[in-house]
């Protein structure tokens, strides 16, 4: 008896010893990399995606952290900023936007990557489909042309009936197809007069082209370089009385006419989801590429307003959002 209760004594202070020590093994945190523009520092977009982190019991100061390398609109340091994540073992990298998607395809080989948003990921080869991304990346993205471009024809010709002529305008670097752009203005007998912006000095001359084109309406195609301008051409649309439309809220916020387009705290949830299971174990050639589930119609009133437009109660019923 004595001997079986000194083994079960000898058992038990193991078993404590053990239980003990990894008590006291610190839990790893994770660390969590986004790789994009200035958008992730806006509180309406970026606070969901932390959001739902905590929600899925990922805390910052407990168990991640976020580290947050944004381009400020100069897309040309991208390639450094991937480099500098790669070096901080980030355990997922969050990249957000097209040219973000694009540079972790080239320069990010082994770590996970969780594309927040990009456009046409399949067509520029980010991903082999949208069903089985392969590789490291996986995430979110949508066709804009067939998705938002189509619409956007649609939309501007609802509001200007006689409208025969849109200005588009096209970050140079942008790398959307216009196909469904293009038939869309076909189909309602509209024809598109494109300026490329590729430069902040390109604006006033774009704007004056499209002018000189006889353009009634105004079609954004954007970038990092037309988000950070955004202001801008919404106030060189209205000086010229060009209704204008983007996929983005912030330039319904800025004073353009129109946004419409894939809910972005929407997309900043569903990422960290991706986030999530990518901490978990999953691999990101194991996560089908998902695409937005819900988007929104903004009308700036004070806008229309201003350019003498009465906007049709049929859109404005359809409206999510009114700027007044």
């Amino acid at each position: 008896m004595r001997k079986k209760f000194f083994i079960w004594l000898l058992a038990t202070v193991f078993l404590t010893t053990i239980s003990l020590a990894q008590a006291q093994q610190p839990k790893k945190v994770a660390r969590i990399c986004y790789l994009g523009g200035t958008v992730a520092n806006s509180p309406y977009n970026f606070n969901p995606f932390r959001e739902r982190l905590r929600e899925l019991g990922y805390i910052e100061g407990q168990n991640i952290t976020i580290e947050i390398r944004p381009h400020e609109g100069k897309v040309e340091r991208l390639p450094e900023l991937a480099a500098e994540l790669v070096r901080l073992n980030c355990d997922v990298i969050v990249a957000n936007g097209t040219d973000a998607a694009l540079t972790a395809k080239s320069s990010i080989k082994t770590i996970p990557v969780v594309m927040g948003f990009s456009t046409d990921a399949v067509r520029l080869g980010i991903v082999a489909s949208l069903a089985r991304p392969g590789g490291n990346i996986t995430g979110l993205s949508f066709d804009v042309s067939q998705d938002i471009l189509g619409k956007n024809v649609a939309t501007l010709k609802e509001i200007v009936p006689k409208l025969s002529r849109v200005g588009v305008l096209r970050q140079v670097e942008s790398g959307t197809s216009f196909a469904a752009l293009e038939a869309a203005a076909r189909k309602l007998g509209v024809t598109l007069e494109v300026a490329d912006i590729g430069t902040p000095d390109d604006f006033e001359g774009a704007f004056a082209t499209l002018i000189g084109k006889r353009a009634g309406a105004l079609i954004v195609v954007g970038g990092p370089l037309t988000y950070m301008r955004r202001q801008q051409i919404a106030d060189l649309a209205l000086k010229n009385r060009l209704p204008g439309i983007h996929s983005l809220r912030e330039y319904a916020q800025a004073g353009l006419l129109i946004s419409y387009g894939p809910n972005l705290p929407d997309l900043y949830r569903r990422a960290a989801g991706y986030v999530a299971k990518i901490l978990r174990g999953a691999k990101p050639a194991d996560l089908p590429v998902d695409q937005p589930a819900t988007f929104e119609l903004i009308i700036n009133l004070k806008t229309a307003k201003a350019l003498g437009l009465t906007i049709p109660q049929s859109l404005l019923a359809r409206a999510d959002e009114l700027i007044r």
